[in-house]
C-alpha cells in the first residue's frame, strides 16, 4: 500500500475526533470544574441561580456553614469571576451581598452538563 493512502487512513476525521474528545472529557470525573465542585461553593452558586442576590447571613443560613467557611469559598468564587460581592452599610451594620455573574451562570451550566453526562455514562 502506498505511504499516502496509509497516512490518509490514519488521519482522524477532524469533526469526529473533536466530538469524541469533548464527550470523553464530559465523562471524565477529573475534568469537573474544581472551582464549583465542592459542597459550599456548589451551594453558593445553586442558591444564587435561584435568587437575584443574597446576603451573607442568608447564604450562611441556607448552607448551614460558618462565617469563615462561607467567606473563604465566596472569595474563591469571586476570584474566578463566578460571583460578585458587594459590601455596604445598612446604617452602621455592615452588609455583604452576593450575585451570580454571567460567567458563573455559564460555569454552572457546564458543570451540570458534565454531571448529566457522567450520570448517563454510568447508567449505560
Amino acid at each position: 500500500m502506498a505511504e499516502g493512502a496509509r497516512a490518509r487512513r490514519k488521519a482522524p476525521i477532524k469533526g469526529l475526533t473533536m466530538s469524541i474528545n469533548v464527550q470523553a472529557e464530559k465523562t471524565n470525573p477529573a475534568a469537573l470544574d474544581r472551582i464549583i465542585h465542592g459542597r459550599v461553593r456548589l451551594g453558593i452558586v445553586s442558591a444564587l441561580v435561584m435568587e437575584e442576590s443574597l446576603t451573607f447571613n442568608e447564604l450562611k443560613e441556607r448552607l448551614d456553614t460558618s462565617d469563615g467557611n462561607l467567606s473563604v469559598h465566596a472569595r474563591r468564587l469571586e476570584e474566578a469571576s463566578y460571583v460578585e460581592i458587594r459590601k455596604s452599610f445598612d446604617g452602621r451594620i455592615p452588609r455583604t451581598d452576593y450575585r451570580l455573574t454571567q460567567t458563573g451562570r455559564q460555569a454552572l451550566q457546564r458543570y451540570l452538563g458534565h454531571m448529566e453526562a457522567l450520570i448517563e455514562s454510568v447508567r449505560e
